[in-house]
């Protein structure tokens, strides 16, 4: 018993033992400042001085706009931009939806396997279940007129055959096309394979009407460029140009790389398009 509380007055007597901090003038000897401290002091002031800055520390991330520069933090802004764009996107399926029901009855009526009646009773099928915000409707003139028309383009060859673009293209890389146009398997563009992180140049002088990550093609850009043309660039590994952008001919405006699901390897997803139809981008690139 004695030995157990001479070891507990030992260990108490070394914590609150009494030290004395001396600043001294180096060449005088005279003391500046002197404090009495004892190791319990010391323990408790470390203690509450790191005590205090993770506090501090906590607080001025959470409360301040520093707490957006964490990774893997998502800011109110954020996640208002994505609610928006998930309505925005709901809209874009449902018009994209319509669009595509609309074509592929044109397409029967070009094709002669659906005749003017079935087409006008779609129509009004279509119309029920969707609500159209313009109120758009159809004269009896209107649909014999669409109908003449269609009849007479049954036979003829897309207008996209011989298009000529009125200016010059510039190469967006340089590279081996692994798969060029094939509209029977509904690939309207040249695969342009190059190495990882090749700069992505753009092919004419335009304006940025998307730029954005798709699960299936990844970062996708696309340019609006005069007389109607549109160029497409897709499986891009990151975009230097936002939405909006003015973008010059041989301008940097991606990185090539392997983003998204539709891909295999590293290299550029190039369309190019005229007025709806498109067109094949050898004919006016020189991709090597």
């Amino acid at each position: 018993m004695d030995n157990k509380k001479n070891k507990k007055k030992r260990f108490s007597q070394r914590w609150l033992a009494k030290y004395r901090f001396v600043i001294l003038n180096e060449e005088t000897f005279e003391e500046r400042v002197s404090y009495k401290l004892s190791r319990l002091n010391i323990f408790l002031a470390v203690g509450i001085t790191i005590v205090l800055l993770i506090a501090t520390t906590f607080l001025v991330i959470s409360r301040t706009s520093l707490k957006e520069y964490i990774p893997g933090y998502d800011s109110s802004e954020i996640r208002r931009q994505a609610i928006r764009n998930n309505f925005r996107l709901d809209s874009l399926q449902g018009a994209l939806l319509r669009n595509q029901q609309y074509i592929s009855s044109v397409n029967k009526v070009l094709r002669g396997d659906l005749d003017l009646q079935e087409l006008e009773t779609q129509m009004q099928l279509d119309t029920s279940q969707f609500d159209y915000a313009a109120g758009f409707s159809t004269s009896s003139a209107d649909s014999l007129l669409r109908a003449e028309v269609a009849q007479d383009e049954k036979y003829n060859l897309p207008a996209s055959a011989g298009q000529t673009i009125p200016f010059v293209l510039f190469p967006p890389v340089s590279g081996t096309i692994s798969h060029g146009l094939d509209p029977s398997s509904a690939h309207y563009a040249v695969d342009v394979v190059v190495p990882r992180d090749t700069p992505v140049k753009a092919a004419a002088e335009g304006n940025v009407i998307f730029a954005s990550w798709t699960t299936e093609t990844g970062y996708v850009l696309i340019i609006d460029h005069p007389f109607n043309i549109i160029s497409v660039y897709k499986h891009n590994a990151s975009l230097y140009v936002r939405q909006g952008d003015i973008v010059e001919p041989g301008q940097v405006i991606a990185v090539a790389g392997n983003s998204g699901t539709m891909t295999t390897g590293p290299h550029l997803h190039f369309e190019l398009w005229s007025d709806g139809y498109a067109l094949n981008p050898e004919e006016f690139i020189d991709f090597e």
